[in-house]
């Protein structure tokens, strides 16, 4: 039986090779089971118009349940290498023929939004649920150093005394932000195209809403052709996966900076490990290489996907539906890879605390300390204050001084050459011991009061506030797990009650 008696032929050779087939085999994988759940509720809705009878409705939905991958293939000539086709020559080749009305007032076009809706909405959803596993390990993890010096970096240089916790509430905030924006996407996507044709709607009465129930959608969408013409669904979803991938790239590469010999701060376990053909002494982790560079492709396929829809006219074509949607498949598959990986990165790395501290010891990161005490002690002008501690930290440096080796003398000359006096002041301890203040390493992580610092109390506010947010967004995102495993169940209820009708 032909499918069309516009075209005589069947596609060319390369055509069903290059395009064809290969489409075929991507829906066939990933887009089947929504073909036929949609298939479903199409058959509800021709019984409830009543163009089907309980009899001839059960025949086909038991024809629907046999559709599978196996019992569909591309071929030129019978179902022209397109799956929607196949689906129609499947049900059509049962035992019974189909009532006369199947496919009455229907269209490819919402069909396969629909389909491809669905898919991205289910995939966005295991992401989602990988990212809350992700951070949930974060949070593990920072929760065992939160009261471990580290010194931590701006331009590359040392700076002040944090922690590795600090550092990973800092990525664990990231990553719920990311996912409160991803149900807000997931919200704002959640509207059913089917029943609204080629483009301008349909001419039966399709209860719209009740199709997008049975699907597990939100709402229908409420405009015929933003539900086929519009893959901003694809944008947001492509972006909101880019501008997470950006942000674990930086801190991949802050782990590949603490993991290196130069630093020597983060050791991972010999199974996330490599090694050198050449030199036997080193341990690699390509492991953060990989990472970093997936992450890459994942903003690079969101470029991509909004690339290949710039300047294509609003209306639904192959080039946006197909040959730019598809990226997202892509785009979403190497989201979940990546964070597989970095879920193992971050259950199985430890900080050598030693090395932090030493590092944190050997360097005068308590500057900033010694200038606020000076200000707040000896009332000098902060300004003033900055000159004076920096000064004190290059003739220390110059003499050899490290900064457990406090020199009051020397703060008391630096101070004596930008005009003030540095007077013993009685109940302080004297400078010698503010200057051993200034410069000590745990003093240092808790001199932070603010909220959000390094202090390991306020981080432990933040990890405690992360873990809170969490648990919301995980119900959030599980209510909308469970929508869509009620509208299965009710799609499952309804054939059911089809087929008892018609026995």
């Amino acid at each position: 039986m032909a499918v069309t008696g516009r075209i005589d032929g069947v596609p060319d050779e390369v055509w069903h090779e290059e395009v064809l087939a290969p489409q075929f085999a991507y829906e066939a994988e990933h887009l089947l089971g929504h073909y036929r759940a949609i298939e479903q509720v199409l058959l509800l809705e021709y019984v409830r118009m009543d163009f089907a009878d309980a009899a001839g409705a059960s025949v086909l939905a038991a024809r629907l349940d046999t559709l599978s991958r196996d019992a569909v293939c591309a071929d030129p000539e019978q179902n022209m290498s397109d799956i929607s086709f196949a689906v129609e020559r499947h049900v059509q080749d049962g035992a019974t023929p189909p009532f006369p009305a199947w496919h009455l007032d229907r269209s490819r076009n919402d069909l396969q939004a629909c389909a491809q809706l669905m898919a991205a909405r289910d995939t966005f959803a295991a992401v989602a649920e990988d990212l809350t596993a992700f951070a949930r390990a974060v949070l593990e993890l920072a929760g065992r150093y939160a009261e471990t010096p580290m010194p931590g970096h701006t331009h590359g240089q040392a700076a002040q005394i944090v922690s590795p916790g600090f550092h990973l509430a800092a990525l664990a905030a990231e990553t719920v932000t990311a996912l409160h924006r991803m149900l807000h996407t997931y919200d704002e996507c959640d509207a059913c195209p089917l029943g609204s044709g080629t483009m301008a709607g349909q001419e039966l009465p399709w209860d719209r809403a009740r199709m997008a129930g049975l699907l597990g959608f939100g709402r229908p969408q409420p405009h015929a052709l933003v539900a086929v013409a519009s893959r901003t669904w694809t944008t947001r979803i492509a972006g909101d996966l880019a501008q997470y991938a950006v942000v674990l790239s930086r801190f991949t590469t802050d782990l590949m900076t603490w993991a290196g010999s130069g630093s020597g701060f983060l050791d991972l376990p010999d199974a996330l490990a490599g090694i050198s053909a050449a030199m036997p002494q080193k341990r690699n982790f390509p492991v953060l290489e990989r990472i970093r560079g997936r992450c890459a492709h994942i903003a690079g396929r969101a470029a991509d996907i909004a690339g290949g829809q710039r300047n294509t006219p609003y209306s639904n074509t192959v080039e946006v539906s197909k040959e730019t949607g598809g990226q997202l498949r892509v785009q979403t598959d190497a989201m979940r890879s990546v964070l597989r990986l970095a879920h193992a990165v971050v259950a199985g790395a430890t900080f050598r605390t030693d090395r932090m501290r030493a590092a944190c010891a050997d360097d005068h990161l308590g500057a900033f300390t010694l200038a606020n005490r000076l200000t707040l002690t000896y009332a000098i002008p902060w300004r003033t204050a900055q000159i004076i501690a920096g000064q004190y930290v290059k003739d220390a440096v110059r003499r050899g001084l490290r900064p457990g080796e406090p020199d009051a003398d020397l703060l008391r000359d630096c101070a004596a050459g930008h005009g003030h006096t540095l007077e013993e002041t009685e109940g302080t301890g004297g400078l010698g011991a503010l200057l051993a203040e200034a410069f000590d390493v745990d003093r240092g992580l808790r001199a932070k009061q603010s909220a959000g610092s390094t202090h390991p109390g306020r981080v432990r506010e933040l990890l405690a506030g992360q873990e809170a947010e969490l648990e919301a967004l995980g119900a959030a995102w599980a209510e909308r797990a469970d929508r869509r495993t009620a509208a299965t169940a009710r799609r499952e209820a309804a054939l059911a009650a089809l087929r008892r009708r018609a026995a």
